[in-house]
């Protein structure tokens, strides 16, 4: 392995002792810059300045938490010899021929009336 890789696994966050660490670490300095908005902005502006600093602790360490969360590992083989059932797709929908006025008409005519059944 190269000396290169071996310093980059360094900065990698594997847990979530490191994600928080580093969300720590982050509001830290996100609270010094913050007062040096409150010095150098005195008033409302200073005030937005330092809210925006202290919301990028809390989205940085929601990303940083995602990241490291631990997700269930898939199995190398299914269980069982066989291979899980798939479902069958359903036949496409086929609609029905639309019945004409002259049809109706003429399955009307077949039928037998009701004067004659008297």
């Amino acid at each position: 392995m190269s000396m290169v890789k071996k310093l980059a696994r360094l900065f990698v966050i594997k847990t979530r002792f490191e994600a928080y660490a580093v969300t720590y670490a982050i509001a830290l300095g996100a609270i010094s810059r913050g007062q040096v908005y409150l010095q150098q902005y005195p008033g409302s502006g200073g005030l937005l300045l330092f809210a925006c600093c202290l919301a990028l602790p809390f989205i940085a360490g929601a990303k940083l938490l995602d990241a490291v969360r631990a997700r269930p590992e898939k199995p190398a083989v299914a269980a069982g010899p066989y291979l899980p059932q798939t479902r069958l797709r359903k036949r496409a929908h086929r609609p029905r021929r639309h019945r004409r006025i002259s049809d109706i008409r003429r399955k009307a005519s077949q039928l037998p009336s009701a004067t004659s059944r008297r």
